[in-house]
């Protein structure tokens, strides 16, 4: 290795590295704010201009795109014609390349920062350097990362360069790197645009935050992602107070939790199971609340998830540990609510403000497919613009519209085929994921019968996520003693679910918006 190039945001590490080649005789290349931070330090430095025979110019936009610097990156030392032209084009060659990017993504972030500023942090020279050299991997080695400082020193060093198995390794980094970088790019670029519409091709990239155990199961190789940008409000932004690492399968039950609780504005404890609410209520405090879930489904909530969207208090937490549950979300805890918690030791407690701060309407759900990605807006609405529509005889009364709403905010968040049964601000009943209907219907008419008793279920309200096919769950309803019914609407034989309410005089309304969730 004779010659290195070294232009860096990012100078984490980068004295120390420069200081261990100029000790082994490498020449040091460099460019602006780099190459004045390693004149300081006492290196020896060849400046960017002195090699391209041309100053740096326009604010620093151009200092790299040049021949002499690209030519001594992508000439490859196995090819005769190659080395010919560079020895007549009098180009030296480049056997390092240490890179790292404007700041793009922190520009971003900074709250306030004008579009100029963030065009002007969109780095040229940077990764055309980088795609260069790494394109050309077999003789030059590149760095994005400092982590790989002590690696480029180790083997040149021990070995006088840097190994093949190395330089490929750093340069699936680079591609990596830069293909990161552009799409926080696109994603910055296609929201300053506004588009409404799905875009024609579609990059993403995140973040690892953390690799797992496992994944759903232990046979599964998993890592969690987080997506860049303000996710205010998200799992991400949670502060872990106690308990174990948080795994895959925690990952994902607790979303669905938070997903459901940001319906609510009321205090509201959600209880979760594999994804979907077991156990929701509503009160005038959070213990109160708290009871209800635990109620509704004291059988279900053990080794569940509960979230709150209001502070745990002593009260509340004592209450939670007469169970086990593997995961507490809240906005905050009294002191005496987190001694209460820790006091088990596998508990997870988690932390995290503004919890019922809702996802951007334009967020995006995906969901992988064998050989495609399937995509779609996040289903932010509960209810359509348009009056609910009652197309029974009988008005609902205001209780039951209560109800009524509540119980649609529960189903919109169970997996479907779903129905909900609510009374008073509590989930009594929940039948989620079945292949039909009517399924679902008895599931949640025997979950209410089994934890509340047949008295539970009189004058409560049912919601369905979608329309019901057959009147069947009307008939059932009936039975159990439910006096009102919300539901999409929309079936070719919904006059026969009217009939039917009529006949037992049974409320019934129609939504015109469904919720499927699968």
């Amino acid at each position: 290795m004779k010659r290195a190039l070294i232009s860096v945001s990012d100078k984490t590490g980068i004295v120390e590295l420069a200081k261990e080649l100029d000790k082994l005789g490498v020449e040091i290349i460099s460019t602006g704010g780099t190459s004045k931070k390693l004149q300081e330090e006492g290196i020896n430095v060849i400046n960017i201009s002195d090699v391209t025979g041309f100053p740096e110019c326009l604010d620093g936009r151009v200092k790299t795109l040049h021949p002499n610097i690209h030519a001594g990156l992508l000439a490859m030392r196995s090819n005769e014609e190659h080395m010919k032209q560079v020895k007549e084009l009098n180009v030296d060659l480049i056997d390092l390349v240490v890179v790292n990017l404007y700041p793009f993504k922190e520009t971003i972030l900074k709250d306030g920062v004008s579009r100029e500023e963030a065009i002007e942090n969109i780095d040229i020279g940077g990764p055309t350097m980088l795609r260069s050299a790494a394109k050309n991997y077999q003789d030059v080695a590149v760095v994005v990362d400092p982590r790989d400082y002590s690696t480029i020193i180790e083997e040149v060093k021990n070995k006088g360069e840097v190994s093949l198995e190395t330089k490929f390794y750093l340069c699936k980094k680079v591609f990596e790197h830069t293909a990161h970088y552009d799409s926080l790019i696109a994603k910055y670029l296609i929201k300053e645009v506004g588009e409404k519409d799905l875009p024609e091709t579609i990059t993403m990239t995140f973040e690892k935050v953390q690799d797992m155990r496992y994944g759903e199961n232990p046979h599964q190789k998993a890592a969690f992602y987080k997506e860049i940008g303000k996710t205010t409000g998200a799992l991400t932004e949670a502060v872990q107070l106690h308990g174990k690492e948080l795994s895959f399968n925690n990952i994902n039950d607790t979303n669905g939790a938070l997903e459901l609780l940001k319906e609510f504005e009321e205090p509201t404890i959600v209880a979760c199971k594999h994804a979907n609410p077991c156990g929701v209520g509503s009160g005038e405090s959070i213990f109160e609340a708290y009871k209800k879930a635990y109620e509704a489904d004291p059988v279900s909530i053990f080794g569940g998830i509960i979230v709150a969207n209001r502070e745990i208090d002593e009260q509340t937490a004592e209450e939670i540990n007469k169970i086990f549950v593997e995961i507490v979300v809240a906005p905050s805890y009294t002191d005496k609510a987190v001694e209460v918690l820790t006091s088990k030791k596998n508990i997870r407690i988690l932390k995290l403000d503004n919890i019922e701060t809702k996802s951007p309407s334009d967020s995006l759900d995906l969901k992988k497919v064998a050989g495609g990605l399937l995509v779609q807006t996040i289903n932010s609405v509960l209810l359509p613009d348009e009056e609910l529509k009652v197309v029974t005889d009988r008005i609902p009364t205001d209780k039951e519209m209560d109800d009524m709403l509540f119980a649609w905010k529960v189903v919109k968040h169970a997996k479907s085929n779903g129905i909900a049964i609510a009374k008073d601000k509590t989930s009594i009943g929940i039948g989620p994921g079945q292949v039909n209907r009517i399924w679902a219907c008895k599931q949640a008419i025997d979950h209410a019968i089994e934890h509340l008793g047949e008295e539970s279920l009189k004058g409560a309200s049912l919601a369905s996520d979608a329309f019901f096919p057959f009147d069947d769950c009307v008939e059932e309803a009936y039975k159990a003693g439910i006096t009102a019914i919300i539901q999409p609407g929309g079936s070719i034989r919904d006059q026969d679910s009217i009939d039917k309410c009529n006949k037992y005089g049974i409320a019934m309304v129609f939504t015109n918006m469904r919720h499927f969730k699968h």
